[in-house]
């Protein structure tokens, strides 16, 4: 599997000739995406997660694309015209290549103020996970590649140093990174490459277009 990083939260999968995108939202470029693409995960509801334009692009590029998220997401591309298939903590799904394991369920706290919605981390293959606006993994697998979160509203880089430690990959890379200077990535990769090393893993400080290969 080719695992590619894009602009904040989106990540493409590519294996044995089919995609998977992950979250392709508002702080990522408009995505050229072609026929090769099977499905799409959307984590959540929040739009640096998703917009209905990035999920019109890849369906017109893969008309037969299958589009998964959770209950917020399903009601609020069908309010947009488009069918997302639900999922939630627990279900599994084959696509095409991909094995989709489905944990969480809730979206991290952001303030007391703001209403919690629901939110799906995904495992591909048994191999990447990625949690979307959450910490919760899965306590089955050993878990080769993570996406971790560098900096967000809902989060303390503590937090998320504790959540390597705690999965302990082989590897790791950092998303949701766009609300960062470059002074603030360079901060964030460190600690979190600091953390990955605890348990032998390799942090990878990947930048939007660089990929890994598992």
């Amino acid at each position: 599997m080719r695992i590619t990083k894009l602009e904040h939260a989106a990540v493409i999968i590519e294996n044995a000739g089919e995609t998977l995108i992950i979250d392709p939202g508002k702080f990522t470029r408009p995505i050229e995406p072609d026929a090769s693409v099977v499905a799409v995960v959307i984590t959540h509801l929040h739009d640096d997660h998703w917009t209905p334009e990035q999920l019109e692009r890849i369906r017109a590029a893969s008309p037969g694309v299958a589009l998964f998220g959770p209950a917020g997401v399903v009601a609020a591309a069908a309010a947009a015209g488009i069918p997302v298939q639900p999922v939630a903590a627990g279900d599994s799904v084959v696509v095409g290549g991909f094995e989709l394991r489905f944990f969480g369920g809730t979206h991290a706290l952001i303030h007391r103020s703001i209403p919690l919605i629901d939110n799906v981390g995904v495992l591909v293959n048994g191999r990447f996970y990625y949690g979307g606006d959450s910490f919760d993994a899965p306590a089955d697998t050993l878990v080769e590649v993570l996406a971790v979160p560098a900096a967000a509203p809902w989060m303390k880089l503590s937090e998320a140093m504790d959540y390597v430690e705690a999965v302990a990959p082989r590897h790791s890379f950092p998303t949701h990174e766009m609300l960062l200077s470059d002074a603030g990535k360079a901060l964030s990769n460190a600690r979190l490459a600091w953390s990955t090393e605890q348990a032998g893993g390799q942090f990878s400080p990947l930048t939007p277009g660089e990929s890994i290969e598992i």
